[in-house]
């Protein structure tokens, strides 16, 4: 990691927009610019892997320029934050360089490949840390559905009761066929685990963010369906893996992770079962949160009126008009940039929680080696 002392973060004022930065030209370039964009940020400029595909991107997206480096990006004092949105293995030193340099940081997940860069990552962000004060983050932004945060009070109020059982699965198809590849196949690039850390770590993040419960032990079963895809041969990442859990408070559950499930586009379902209640998400229909009692079915639909507080802040749009993805992401970074100005939003995902879901997938990849439940480390969060 970096010995460079970093500068003082910059602090934009109340009334001043937040200027920004990309890191990458791809798929969640454009998420994030679209999320930047609808929270008043402006669209500084925008780095990628060489000077043409950055000035292509930049003018696609709407950034007011192009960048021929990282480096002359981090040495723009117009940039506030810089999303870090490139291929896994990279993200570390990007994410460092950019707090190094005075700025906020928001990194895709995963955070770091390996626990080991995602603790160092974090260790430099918390009190104390050599960058204490930036507003570090990951976009765990499912937890933005309002859905979501509607099934976060109703345990937190103890209405679900104690809970017993979690089941849940993130199932997608986008690589289906040999003739489906990514740079997210080659661990080089992706990391040791594919399936389970891009979308699993979501499940769990969720699952862990819901209850407030978190995964004590892990027994695991990957598979790697497809051994070679149109670029890459002898691939060793998983196309899907099943987890049983226990956690701290006694609960057991099952997980299904699979990128080769035929129809299924981007399937998050999750199924959370209390003394009280049982409450379902589902993120392919996320107006609504099913609330099962013994005496009783509830569905709770996406109206202002009848939710949370801490949900109803995340209805952009009137009941009856739906909220989705992007809609999320939204919310993720418009909490990011209020972060920025001093505020503390509740269940922002910090660097913390990027290190979290690093031990828990490296537990997961551990199990399903050893064919044995392995312990995952706790620690900060």
């Amino acid at each position: 990691m970096s010995p460079l002392e970093p500068a003082q973060p910059p602090v934009p004022g109340a009334d001043e927009r937040v200027g920004v930065a990309v890191v990458g030209g791809g798929f969640m370039a454009t998420v994030h610019s679209r999320a930047a964009r609808a929270a008043r940020a402006r669209l500084v400029g925008l780095a990628s892997s060489s000077p043409e595909r950055a000035t292509d991107a930049a003018s696609r997206l709407g950034f007011d320029r192009a960048y021929a480096s990282l480096d002359e990006l981090l040495a723009d004092d117009a940039v506030d934050v810089v999303h870090v949105t490139t291929p896994n293995a990279l993200h570390p030193a990007q994410a460092e360089a950019a707090l190094a340099a005075g700025k906020h940081v928001v990194c895709e997940k995963p955070l770091a490949t390996t626990p080991d860069d995602a603790a160092r990552l974090a260790a430099f962000v918390a009190p104390g840390g050599a960058a204490a004060g930036r507003t570090a983050t990951v976009p765990f932004v499912y937890r933005y559905h309002p859905m979501v945060r509607e099934a976060r009070a109703r345990v937190r109020s103890g209405e679900a009761g104690t809970v017993l059982t979690w089941h849940g699965s993130y199932l997608q198809d986008w690589l289906l066929t040999s003739a489906d590849d990514d740079w997210r196949v080659d661990p080089d690039t992706g990391g040791r685990s594919r399936a389970f850390a891009d979308i699993g770590s979501h499940l769990v993040d969720l699952l862990e963010f819901v209850t407030g419960d978190r995964v004590r032990r892990v027994a695991a079963t990957k598979r790697t369906f497809l051994p070679e895809r149109a670029r890459h041969r002898a691939v060793e990442t998983e196309d899907a893996v099943a987890v049983t859990l226990e956690t701290d408070g006694g609960a057991v559950g099952a997980l299904l992770v699979s990128q080769v499930a035929p129809g299924r586009k981007n399937r998050l379902h999750l199924e959370i079962a209390g003394t009280g209640e049982s409450l379902a998400f589902d993120q392919e229909q996320p107006e609504t949160l099913w609330v099962g009692r013994r005496a009783g079915t509830t569905i709770v639909p996406r109206d202002a009126d009848q939710l949370a507080p801490d949900a109803a802040r995340l209805v952009t749009v009137p009941a009856g008009h739906a909220q989705g993805y992007q809609d999320a992401f939204d919310g993720f970074v418009a909490d990011t940039y209020a972060a920025v100005r001093g505020a503390a939003p509740e269940g922002l995902p910090r660097f913390a929680d990027g290190l979290r879901a690093a031990r828990v997938t490296e537990a997961v990849m551990d199990a399903a080696d050893a064919g044995a439940w392995i312990d995952v480390p706790g620690g900060e969060r």
